[in-house]
C-alpha cells in the first residue's frame, strides 16, 4: 500500500528484505499458504497489504472490482477454492492490475496465458495454469475475510511472497512478528558466517544440537 502517493510503509519495505521462511519461524509455520502456491518465476517476490477477493469456482468479476478498489500497493489474494480447470485471470487482466499499480496478485487456483504473463515480470503466485478461462457471473465479494491455501487472510493483513511460498502476517501482530523475523534472519547469518566451511565448526555445531 502506498501512502502520501508515492512513500511505502516502512514495515512493507521491511519485510520484503526477510526470507519467508525467516517469517514463517517467527509464526512457528502457522501461516503458510498451501506449498503447492507458488511463483511463476523463483526470483518474484512481493510484500504488501492483502486486498481480497472471494470466489465460487469459474467467475472472475470480483477479481475485476478488486483490481479497479484495491490501493497501489497491494496484494490481491484471490479465494478460488483451489479450482485448478477454470483460469481467474489471463494475461490481459494482469496487465490492467500491473498498470494499476497493484502489487501482486496470489491466487488459491490457476491463471492462463502464462508466457504472457511471464513476459509482464509481475509478480503471480498460483497452484499452476490452465487454459479455460471463467466466467462473468456477477457472484463474489472483494475486501473482506476469506480463507486462501488453508489460512485465513483478512483485509490489511500483510502478504510476503518469495520461491518458497507465501506467508500471511495478521495486521494485530506484524510488529512483533517483524521483530522476531529480524531476529531470526540475524541468528541465521552469525551461524552461517560462524560455521560455513569449517568442518570441526560444524561438527561442534552438530554435538550441541544432538546433545540436547
Amino acid at each position: 500500500m502506498l501512502k502520501g502517493g508515492n512513500e511505502v510503509e516502512k514495515i512493507i519495505k521491511d519485510f520484503l528484505g526477510i526470507p519467508t521462511t525467516c517469517i514463517s519461524d517467527a509464526m512457528d509455520g502457522l501461516n503458510n499458504l498451501h506449498p503447492a502456491i507458488k511463483p511463476l518465476k523463483e526470483r518474484y517476490k512481493l510484500a504488501g497489504r492483502a486486498y481480497t477477493v472471494k470466489i465460487p469456482v469459474g467467475e472472475n468479476l470480483s477479481v475485476l472490482k478488486a483490481i479497479r478498489e484495491a490501493n497501489p500497493g497491494d496484494i490481491l489474494v484471490v479465494d478460488a477454492k483451489g479450482d485448478q480447470y477454470r483460469a481467474i485471470a489471463g494475461d490481459f487482466v494482469v496487465g490492467m492490475a500491473q498498470t494499476l499499480g497493484i502489487g501482486g496478485l496470489v491466487v488459491d487456483g490457476v491463471i492462463r496465458d502464462i508466457v504472457a504473463i511471464k513476459a509482464l515480470n509481475f509478480p503471480v503466485f498460483s497452484r499452476g495454469t490452465t487454459v479455460a478461462a471463467s466466467a462473468k457471473a456477477g457472484v463474489g465479494e472483494v475486501n473482506v475475510p476469506i480463507s486462501c491455501g488453508g489460512v485465513p487472510v483478512n483485509p490489511g493483513d500483510i502478504i510476503v511472497g518469495d520461491a518458497d511460498g507465501v506467508v500471511v502476517i495478521p495486521q494485530a501482530i506484524e510488529k512483533r512478528i517483524l521483530a522476531l523475523s529480524v531476529e531470526k534472519l540475524k541468528k541465521d547469518e552469525i551461524r552461517e558466517a560462524s560455521i560455513s566451511g569449517n568442518p570441526e565448526a560444524i561438527r561442534k555445531h552438530l554435538d550441541q544440537l544432538l546433545s540436547n
